[in-house]
Parts: structure tokens; C-alpha cells; sequence
């Protein structure tokens, strides 16, 4: 009887947590397609440049979701330790039920970012874990008639990204390899303009690779976006899920080699 009586009350419990939670939390779903190139140009055994563009759309391709530009400088501390600090501009667009922004405005974002990365080798399998440090001066409006941000108050945000990949033939990935990897980075928010979320979004990757060889390197695959908005809607948590594919093309030239010759 006393098992029944605590199961029942378990089962209650439950029950409400998760009417609360529905009540208190809105859903959203979108379709996106990340379209991104990486470029790294090595300086010498210990520095080099880091650059990326992403061009993320809604509708898979259609709409825009947002566009990215960072630029950073490496520092490779041993073979398994890099580090990094750079710049990043981020111009993001309305798109979805809910726009990020309140006012359904594009915004610009401003970043500087602290970086390291550890790898490791276990058997055949690399893995690789990237901390991240990002300072966010994020662009607001202060008014629905302006045309131009005129706020850009400091966000703080902590990504850690664990990343695992394995060649499709052989025991190591070299030139004309194919690979799979499947990545996790879960984001943070921290400090006093922190508002709604904490938990600001989590990544998840699964890709097919190919590295054709030094210079060029190609991944496609799976991408999930889980992202809550910084903000409440009729007393409601926003959360998207945002689903669909991701294609990297990552480019790597040695500038060493040449300054040698």
C-alpha cells in the first residue's frame, strides 16, 4: 500500500512539473543550412591566422539567419595545445515565429573571444576539447524608430565544444581520407546582463569528411540548434530547434614554406 501510495505521489509530481513546465516554456522549430569557410594560414611552427566566414540561413537557404566574420590569431603551444584570440562580427536577422530581436530588427554584435583547444589521439579515434571565453557587445535599440542600434551592453559567454572524429579507412586521417565526426558545444551566459538565458543554446554536429589533401579539407552533414531567446514572450521561455545541414569547407596554407624557399 505504501508503494502504491509513493509511486502515485511520484507519478503527481511529475504530472505538475511537466504542465509547468509546458506552460512556462514556448517551442519554436526552423529549417537552417550553416554554409561556412574556414582558412588557416600558417606563419611559422608557432603562429599563425585564423579566418572564417559562416553564412547561416532559415528555410535551409531562402531566408537569412545570420552572418558571421572572425578573425583570430594562433598560437600552438605543443603539438596537442593551441590558443587563440581574436575578433568576431555578427550580423543577425529576423527570422522564425520570434525574432531575437524584440522590435523584429536586424542586429549587429561585436565580440572578442580567448580560446584554447586540447586534442588527443586514442587508437584511431581524435579527440578534441575547445573552451571559449567570448565578450558580446550586442546591438540594441532603444526605441522602434530608430533605424541603427544606439545600446551595446557587454554580454559575458562560456562555450566548451567536445569533438570526436574517426577515418573511414586506415588508422589515421591524411590525404584523400575520408572521415566521420560528431561534435557537442554547449553555451553559457554569465554576468549581470545575463537575462533569461543561462543556458543560451547547445550544438549538435554529425558530418561526413574528406580530406583531399594539406590545403583542402571538406565536411557536410547533420546540424541541431537548440537556442533559448534572451528574453520572455507572454510570460513564456523561448526556445527554437532549429534542424537541418551544415557544410564546411576548410582551406590550410603553409606561408612558412614559402618565406624558406
Amino acid at each position: 500500500m505504501k508503494q502504491k501510495y509513493l509511486l502515485f505521489t511520484a507519478i503527481l509530481f511529475i504530472s505538475i512539473i511537466n504542465s509547468y513546465s509546458q506552460n512556462t516554456r514556448k517551442n519554436e522549430r526552423n529549417d537552417i543550412g550553416w554554409y561556412n569557410y574556414f582558412g588557416t594560414f600558417k606563419l611559422n611552427n608557432k603562429y599563425s591566422i585564423h579566418s572564417e566566414y559562416q553564412l547561416r540561413r532559415d528555410n535551409f537557404i531562402t531566408d537569412k539567419q545570420q552572418g558571421l566574420l572572425r578573425l583570430g590569431l594562433n598560437y600552438q603551444l605543443n603539438p596537442k595545445v593551441q590558443f587563440r584570440l581574436g575578433y568576431a562580427w555578427i550580423e543577425t536577422y529576423p527570422y522564425g515565429e520570434t525574432p531575437i530581436n524584440g522590435m523584429g530588427k536586424d542586429f549587429t554584435e561585436h565580440r572578442a573571444f580567448q580560446m584554447v583547444t586540447l586534442t588527443d589521439k586514442i587508437s584511431k579515434v581524435d579527440i578534441s576539447h575547445r573552451f571559449m571565453l567570448e565578450q558580446r557587445w550586442v546591438g540594441r535599440y532603444s526605441n522602434a524608430g530608430l533605424s541603427t542600434e544606439d545600446e551595446f551592453p557587454l554580454l559575458n559567454r562560456f562555450r566548451y565544444m567536445i569533438r570526436v572524429q574517426i577515418p573511414l579507412k586506415g588508422d589515421k586521417i591524411e590525404n584523400k581520407t575520408p572521415y566521420i565526426a560528431a561534435y557537442d558545444e554547449l553555451f553559457i551566459g554569465f554576468g549581470k546582463n545575463v537575462n533569461e538565458n543561462i543556458f543560451d543554446q547547445n550544438r549538435i554536429g554529425l558530418v561526413l569528411g574528406y580530406r583531399f589533401n594539406n590545403t583542402l579539407r571538406i565536411e557536410a552533414g547533420y546540424l541541431n540548434q537548440t537556442l533559448q531567446l534572451g528574453r520572455e514572450v507572454s510570460n513564456q521561455n523561448v526556445f527554437q530547434s532549429n534542424n537541418g545541414f551544415i557544410i564546411n569547407t576548410n582551406f590550410s596554407f603553409d606561408l612558412s614554406k614559402k618565406e624558406n624557399k
